[in-house]
């Protein structure tokens, strides 16, 4: 089994790998870090511009939270997926046979949430594995 983390930078995710890593710790998870990098528009130059600059960011910030997961002696597996943030993370849960998605929260309100789509909202209605919300620290 394992924890899957959906990780991309924002305040909401850094507490959210915080908690994963002591939720992989507890349990002996390995701890398999997200990154959603659905490109932006269909074709062209610009399209191939955004896919690298979206890719890079996604591993450049899941080389960070790797580094503070190794210095918690978490084992960990990183996937960037050409997928949105929720589908990606629902994938990965699937082929890792996570015991748990966790995810940060921006503390919208939740009725922004279900307008805008938000992804710990998104993963609590299509996931068949638990979610753990975590929210941002205040």
């Amino acid at each position: 089994m394992s924890v899957v983390l959906g990780y991309d930078e924002s305040p909401g995710s850094v507490r959210a790998l915080r908690v994963a890593i002591e939720v992989a710790a507890t349990f002996g998870e390995k701890l398999v870090l997200v990154y959603g990098a659905a490109p932006p528009g269909p074709t062209g130059e610009e399209y191939r511009a955004h896919y690298e600059a979206i890719r890079q960011a996604g591993r450049t910030g899941l080389e960070r939270a790797v580094a503070s997961a190794e210095a918690a002696e978490v084992p960990t597996t990183v996937e960037v997926i050409d997928l949105s943030p929720a589908q990606a993370l629902i994938e990965a849960a699937s082929r890792h046979d996570a015991r748990v998605i966790v995810v940060g929260s921006w503390g919208e309100s939740p009725m922004r949430g279900a307008l805008l789509g938000s992804t710990p909202h998104k993963l609590l209605h299509l996931s068949t594995v638990p979610v753990l919300c975590v929210p941002t620290e205040i």
